[in-house]
């Protein structure tokens, strides 16, 4: 009887293929059929799978072309694998297939990805949360072609004034910057990060008052974050309040406060 594994869905992250996981990276290396998003997906990512391995860009596929095609390989006793971009958790269509797969009687596993808002964060040196700043993050998108819950249009959440991390629209940034202008204010910082640990990024600095400008200037339109919020104008040499972990005066489990 054949041997069959589960479909295994893997974060490929954000694009430099040293941000894959070590334990991806070990799928990847074992794939004998690959699916994988060809157009958001670098090139050397899938330099870690075998080069006999057959390898399936599902950029011009369906929903169901692509379960399809899990299902073949999986009933052929196939290692397979399904390459997403970025994190298998964010935006990445993943339960649409796993419920396909399930409903086919094929069992699936998850190995998550470094996200691209990690990665812009890692490429700004950046927290994006800091001590009477900002402790909350929210990863999001605006409304464009696919719709979102009127509960968390972006005015309603701008209303926070949390670090916001707003992936797929940045070729809607005129209306984000409109929905978020009252809540923020023209002169809190913007970055618009493209392409974020690729060979060709570029991280945009700005404003609210001045990003739409400098973005269209650049050509920016596709594979890009933006980020905004208070935190992203503190550096190191501005910081007001430093976190407590390691102030000398804070005792914790771990460390008595010093006199």
């Amino acid at each position: 009887m054949t041997e069959r594994h589960p479909v295994i869905f893997v974060g490929a992250g954000p694009g430099d293929p040293e941000l894959i996981t070590v334990k991806g990276m070990k799928v990847l290396s074992q794939a004998e059929v690959l699916l994988y998003a060809g157009s958001l997906i670098s090139p050397a990512v899938l330099a870690w799978a075998p080069p006999e391995a057959e390898m399936v860009d599902t950029a011009p596929l369906a929903l169901e072309e692509i379960v399809a095609r899990l299902t073949a390989a999986h009933r052929a006793g196939k290692h397979v694998v399904r390459l997403h971009s970025g994190d298998t958790s964010l935006f990445s269509a993943l339960q649409e297939q796993v419920a396909l797969l399930e409903r086919e009687g094929i069992p699936s596993r998850v190995i998550p990805g470094v996200t691209a808002a990690s990665a812009a964060a890692a490429a700004l040196v950046q927290e994006l949360t800091l001590p009477e700043v900002a402790q909350t993050v929210i990863l999001t998108r605006a409304e464009g072609r696919t719709p979102v819950p009127p509960r968390e249009n972006l005015r309603s959440l701008a209303g926070h004034g949390a670090t916001l991390v707003i992936y797929l629209s940045v070729q809607l940034l005129d209306r984000v910057v409109e929905q978020l202008a009252d809540a923020y204010g023209p002169e809190t910082p913007v970055v618009v990060a493209y392409r974020v640990s690729w060979p060709d990024e570029r991280l945009i600095r700005s404003t609210l008052a001045d990003i739409i400008p400098k973005v269209r200037a650049a050509g920016i339109n596709r594979q890009a974050l933006i980020l905004i919020g208070p935190a992203l104008a503190t550096s190191k040499d501005r910081l007001q309040v430093c976190s407590r972990l390691y102030d000398k005066t804070f005792a914790h489990g771990y460390r008595d406060a010093a006199d």
